[in-house]
């Protein structure tokens, strides 16, 4: 048995010793996480700046601070969101107790990503143990250190039978994907989203699939462009472009064009100094192989600003590229990298278009301060998520679901959404063994008159209080053995 199938087995089996199903064993398993995050801080900071030279700063405001606020949210509602959940009920079950019942999957496999190693990987974890799950963890094997710092000390402060951490590269993730599980959820790209759902068909496993794409931003010339490009900036160069929602290219109007390469200037010379290669905000490539991807991009365009690199100690300084056009090179896959191509389009409509012509993108920002040109973009668009004047910072907000649509994935979480989405919504109907009455109009022989009653009872909407409940019921029971039997039989 291979050491994927014994971690697989032994969750499994701690599962089905319905420990994890208990509402204090979440609570402790989560607390324990915010434990780790509060004592193994130094060696958290220590993994991701060997991975991706990210400060420890920077590490506690895009990694930490998420899943912290994240465990908070479910110690605090688990008890609400775990309780049974009353639905309306129709006048022939009216009597009865109707209701959805959040119970758990089984053991879920988390398989994360590279770029925010600790986010993307243990934000899907705190779902799955909060709706009392066992889960496989899977760390990218390509951000080695923080994988290892996973592996070692995680088993330390969570229940290691129920959340096992399992390392290496695709032999290892294959060996995985080729058990049986209850629910896959997977963060990366669509290449590979491809084979996780195909391997998950076998076992006709649900999946999440949280994936990527060119997400793009379109800058109005009615906005205030020196605000627009600092928080495109922002949203684009942090992390050095490895996020999965950083906006992979603007569409504009050739007359602000030059506007917004300034401003964009200006704001990179702001976050990172005229020199960011020694700026301890600005991070690095996470290796050789997606260097040399991002570099070839550039080849067919004129870099506006930018441009700077070093294979050798994989940077890539904040680039734009001006007047792209749409068959180059860096517009046929998601960028990932520091590389922000403008492409000049003739207004609102000419982008509404030239968006819809490609894949539905995990996030779409607008920039303008014409309500109606966020709204046609709205209303005429597609994406996993949209933002008007800011960009990321949709990815915080607990209350709002995170997903993609089409090429960009399927499914969503954060906050309650992870929960339901790793919890099988049982519909529950508790019926008593009296009013028997009620039921002949649905035992054979059939007849019209019976019909017409089904469809009184069933049809029709009555919206009624407590207390018209009540009446309803106790009307009810007192004339239905009366009347039915009176004119069914």
């Amino acid at each position: 048995m291979s050491r994927e199938q014994q971690a697989v087995a032994r969750a499994r089996k701690a599962f089905q010793t319905g420990r994890s199903k208990c509402l204090e064993h979440r609570i402790r398993q989560l607390k324990n996480l915010q434990c780790f995050f509060t004592e193994r801080h130094r060696e958290i900071s220590e993994g991701i700046k060997k991975d991706l030279n990210k400060s420890d700063v920077v590490v506690q405001l895009y990694e930490i601070l998420g899943l912290e606020e994240e465990i908070s949210l479910a110690i605090r509602k688990l008890k609400e969101w775990a309780a049974p959940r009353p639905v309306e009920k129709n006048l022939l079950t009216l009597s009865d107790t109707v209701y959805i019942k959040p119970e758990p999957l089984g053991v879920v496999l988390i398989i994360g990503a590279w770029n925010y190693p600790w986010a993307v990987t243990l934000q899907p974890l705190i779902g799955a143990i909060a709706a009392g799950n066992a889960a496989v963890i899977k760390p990218s094997e390509v951000s080695a250190h923080t994988a290892k710092v996973m592996e070692d000390l995680l088993p330390l402060y969570i229940d290691k039978e129920l959340y096992p951490v399992v390392t290496g590269g695709v032999p290892e993730t294959q060996e995985l994907l080729r058990q049986r599980f209850d629910h896959i959820f997977y963060t990366g790209n669509s290449a590979v989203g491809k084979l996780i759902m195909a391997a998950a068909a076998k076992h006709l496993t649900p999946v999440i699939l949280e994936l990527g794409g060119k997400s793009p931003c379109y800058i109005d010339k009615t906005c205030d462009i020196s605000i627009a490009c600092r928080r495109v900036a922002w949203g684009k160069y942090t992390n050095c472009g490895q996020t999965c929602i950083a906006p992979d290219y603007i569409l504009c109007e050739p007359a602000i064009q030059d506007s917004v390469i300034e401003e964009l200037k200006r704001a990179i010379k702001e976050f990172y100094t005229d020199d960011p290669k020694t700026c301890s905000d600005y991070g690095r490539i996470i290796n050789q192989r997606h260097f040399k991807r991002i570099m070839a991009f550039m080849q067919d365009s004129t870099v506006a600003v930018g441009g700077d690199n070093d294979e050798d100690k994989c940077y890539i300084a904040p680039t734009v590229l001006r007047d792209v056009k749409p068959d180059s090179k860096v517009m046929q896959e998601e960028i990932f990298g520091p590389v922000l191509p403008i492409l000049p389009v003739s207004g609102p409509e000419d982008a509404i278009q030239f968006i819809n012509n490609r894949e539905k993108p995990l996030a779409l920002y607008i920039f303008s301060s014409d309500q109606k040109v966020i709204q046609k973009m709205n209303d005429e668009t597609s994406s996993g998520g949209l933002l008007a004047n800011d960009c990321l910072v949709h990815y915080s907000v607990s209350s709002l679901p995170f997903g993609g649509v089409g090429n960009s994935g399927m499914g969503c979480y954060h906050g309650k959404f992870t929960f339901d989405q790793l919890s099988h919504l049982r519909g529950c109907l508790i019926k008593k063994l009296n009013m028997e009455s009620m039921n002949d109009m649905r035992y054979p022989p059939h007849t019209a008159k019976k019909l017409g009653w089904a469809r009184f009872f069933i049809l029709k909407n009555i919206n009624l209080g407590w207390i018209g409940r009540m009446l309803l019921l106790s009307v009810m029971a007192v004339v239905a053995a009366v009347v039915i039997q009176k004119y069914l039989r």
